[in-house]
C-alpha cells in the first residue's frame, strides 16, 4: 500500500512539473482573462503571424496600444512564429478558451483557413487581416489591396530602373495573399512594361530580413551588377540592402518594398531605398479595434474594410518620419 502511495504522489508531482515548465518553442494555450462578456469587457485575442517578422511585431504593438482604449474590451496577442502549425493550434485554443473575438494575422491564408472557419462555426467573432483570408461565410476582415501596394512602387520603376537592368527579386511565402497578390502586380505593372529587364535572381525570402540577406550574399558573389532589389516587403530589402551597404559597386543599385515601417523610412531618407508603400499598422490596429467593438456590441454584422496604401519616397519620406516619432517608434 505505502508503494503504491508513494508511486501516485510521484506521479502527480511529475504531472505538475510538466503543465508548469513548457519546452522552448511550445505553444501556450490561450489562456482566459479574468474578466469576463458578462460584466461587459470582451476578450479578444490577437494572433500575430510572426513577433520576429518587423511589420507584424509593428502591427501587435499596434493593436495593443490602440486596445488600451476601449474599456470594453481586453485584447491578449499570441505570436505564431511564422508557423501554420503553431497558429493553428494558437486558433483552437482560442475557441477552446470560449473567446469573444479572435484577430487572426495569416501565416499562410489557406492553411489557416479551415480553423478560421471553426471559429466562426462555434459563433466566435472572427476577423482576418493582413491578408485578409477571403470567402469565409461570417467572418470580417481590415487589409490593404496588396496588388495597389506593388503597383505604386512598380509604376514608378519603369522610368527609374535602367534600360536592360539586371534585377534581383525576393519573395513572401507562397500561399499568402498579399505575397502571391504583389509579385502578380510587379509582373503586370512592371515586368510585362519592361521586356529588358533581366531578372538575375528570384527566390522566397519568407518575409525575413536573414533569409533575405542570404540569398543577395549569393547574388551579388554570381553578378557584378544588380540594377535593383525588388522586394515584397521592407523587411527583406533591408536585408538585401545590408549586403551591399559598404561596396562601392552597388552604391546606384535602387531597392522597393513594402510596408513603410520605422527601419524603411530612414533607409530612404539615407538615400538607400528608393520607395515603399505605407501598410500603416496604426492604421489596421485602429480599424481592427473599431470593426471588433462595432461586431462585439452588435452595431454591425459584417466589416470588410481596407485601408489605403500611399507611396513613401525621399519626396514625402519626412512625413512618415514624423508619423513614426509621434508613435515613438524612432526616437
Amino acid at each position: 500500500m505505502k508503494k503504491v502511495l508513494a508511486l501516485l504522489l510521484v506521479l502527480v508531482l511529475t504531472m505538475g512539473l510538466l503543465a508548469g515548465c513548457a519546452s522552448e518553442g511550445e505553444v501556450a494555450a490561450p489562456a482566459p482573462t479574468d474578466t469576463p462578456a458578462a460584466d461587459g469587457t470582451y476578450r479578444v485575442a490577437y494572433i500575430a503571424r510572426a513577433q520576429a517578422d518587423s511589420f507584424a511585431a509593428w502591427m501587435a504593438n499596434a493593436v495593443k496600444e490602440e486596445a488600451e482604449k476601449y474599456d470594453n474590451i481586453t485584447v491578449d496577442i499570441f505570436d505564431g512564429q511564422a508557423s501554420d502549425d503553431v497558429e493553428n493550434t494558437l486558433i483552437e485554443n482560442a475557441i477552446t478558451n470560449k473567446y469573444d473575438a479572435i484577430i487572426i494575422q495569416p501565416n499562410n491564408g489557406e492553411a489557416q483557413r479551415p480553423y478560421a472557419e471553426k471559429a466562426v462555426a462555434a459563433g466566435i467573432i472572427t476577423i482576418t487581416t493582413n491578408a485578409r483570408i477571403s470567402g469565409i461565410e461570417g467572418a470580417s476582415s481590415v487589409d490593404a489591396d496588396p496588388y495597389l501596394q506593388a503597383k505604386v512602387n512598380a509604376v514608378a520603376a519603369i522610368d527609374q530602373i535602367p534600360q536592360d537592368a539586371n534585377v534581383v527579386v525576393l519573395l513572401g511565402p507562397p500561399g499568402n495573399f498579399h505575397a502571391d497578390e504583389r509579385r502578380l502586380s510587379w509582373e503586370k505593372e512592371f515586368f510585362e512594361m519592361r521586356p529588358d529587364v533581366t531578372i538575375v535572381g528570384e527566390e522566397i525570402a519568407n518575409w525575413n530580413k536573414d533569409e533575405a540577406m542570404n540569398y543577395m550574399e549569393t547574388w551579388v558573389q554570381a553578378n557584378p551588377k544588380i540594377d535593383a532589389i525588388i522586394a515584397m516587403n521592407d523587411n527583406m530589402a533591408a536585408g538585401a540592402l545590408e549586403v551591399i551597404k559598404d561596396n562601392p559597386a552597388y552604391a546606384d543599385t535602387l531597392a522597393y518594398g513594402v510596408d513603410g515601417t520605422a527601419e524603411a523610412v530612414l533607409l530612404i531618407e539615407e538615400g538607400r531605398l528608393t520607395s515603399t508603400t505605407l501598410q500603416s499598422a496604426y492604421a489596421l490596429a485602429e480599424a481592427l479595434l473599431d470593426t471588433a467593438d462595432k461586431l462585439l456590441t452588435g452595431e454591425e454584422t459584417q466589416i470588410d474594410i481596407d485601408i489605403d496604401c500611399p507611396l513613401v519616397n525621399i519626396d514625402n519620406v519626412q512625413e512618415y518620419i514624423e508619423m513614426h516619432k509621434r508613435a515613438g517608434a524612432i526616437q
